[in-house]
């Protein structure tokens, strides 16, 4: 009798799940079909600054030391950098940009690009982007996915295009424009 209602209470409690989560999906169709999607462009500028007293973005990977490769390959930093209105890091500063981006390849300098733009001004303050790609940073332009989004933009889908606008020698420092196109609800 025991192994009875212990397999009814089991069976009772899948099929509670299946039904929250067919009830979930169907919520969410019915959510996506009321709500006209949207385009958003906007563009920020993205500051690596690796040196200073107070980086934004550290090492918490090097490559082996008898790794002796030109593209850094191996190396990880992880980012909390100041996304802003402008190239200047004075200018107004809209979000920050936070991850971290890998060198993955061993044949050029190519990075594996893993962060969200998290928006703190504006109409979209509080929502965040994610993008997630490869970042062929001695492209003059190059293109990463955006997978995903919160807050206004939930279900966001689209692409960045990324264009060094300065890069410090001596110091690693960059900054970035990104020019961003969202398809979001």
């Amino acid at each position: 009798m025991a192994t009875f209602l212990c397999f009814l209470f089991f069976s009772s409690v899948a099929l509670s799940l299946v039904l929250v989560s067919v009830t979930a999906e169907s919520l969410e169709r019915d959510f996506l079909r009321h709500k006209k999607e949207k385009l958003t462009h906007f563009r920020v500028y993205w500051h690596d600054i690796l040196d200073g007293k107070d980086p934004t973005s550290v090492s918490i990977m090097n490559p082996p030391k008898n790794y002796t490769g030109a593209t850094g390959f191996g190396l990880t930093r992880m980012i909390d950098n100041p996304l802003t209105l402008s190239p200047e890091l004075s200018s107004k500063m809209v979000g920050r940009a936070q991850g971290f981006y890998a060198a993955a390849s061993k044949e050029e300098v190519g990075l594996l690009m893993a962060m969200n733009f998290a928006i703190l001004d504006g109409k979209y303050s509080g929502s965040t982007i994610t993008l997630f790609g490869r970042n062929s940073v001695l492209d003059k332009v190059r293109e990463m996915p955006v997978i995903g989004g919160s807050g206004l933009f939930r279900f966001a889908r689209g692409y960045v295009q990324a264009r060094t606008h300065v890069f410090d020698i001596n110091t690693g420092n960059a900054v970035v424009e990104y020019n961003c196109y969202v398809l979001h609800y």
